[in-house]
């Protein structure tokens, strides 16, 4: 299983779900404060929720969710065969799971692309408890 994720950040996280139920036709997975995911089947697709007032409508980043540690690790190879450095955050914690990731550099328009897998759920945001809602990026 692989599906782009999309991370949005928005003025009203209730309106917001209320929004993309509706667009997308599933509640959401998780619910956390100023946060929320949906695994949408059709298209595959994460799409992630960040309260950011005063940032609605913005992108806040973007990625490729894998199945396993494995597949983060044949990505991040595949990658640097091409010359495209990456930056590990293994064992992170972010948008309120515990992770094995990559953050992708030199994106032509300054892009943020993560490749990253869920390892479990996590009652904190980030290991940091950064409650600015930028999620994890180097």
């Amino acid at each position: 299983m692989s599906r782009v994720q999309l991370a949005l950040n928005v003025e009203d996280l209730d309106s917001s779900i209320a929004f993309y139920s509706t667009l997308f036709g599933v509640g959401p997975a998780k619910v956390r404060p100023g946060y929320a995911n949906f695994a949408v089947e059709t298209p595959p697709l994460k799409l992630v929720l960040m309260e950011n007032p005063g940032q609605g409508g913005t992108l806040n980043h973007l990625g490729v969710e894998v199945s396993d540690v494995d597949r983060v690790d044949a990505e991040q190879a595949r990658l640097a065969e091409h010359g495209l450095a990456t930056v590990d955050e293994r064992g992170t914690t972010c948008c309120y799971a515990k992770q094995d990731k990559f953050w992708v550099q030199g994106a032509p328009n300054g892009e943020r692309w993560e490749i990253y897998t869920v390892l479990a759920d996590s009652p904190t945001f980030s290991a940091a408890e950064d409650s600015g809602q930028v999620c994890c990026a180097p």
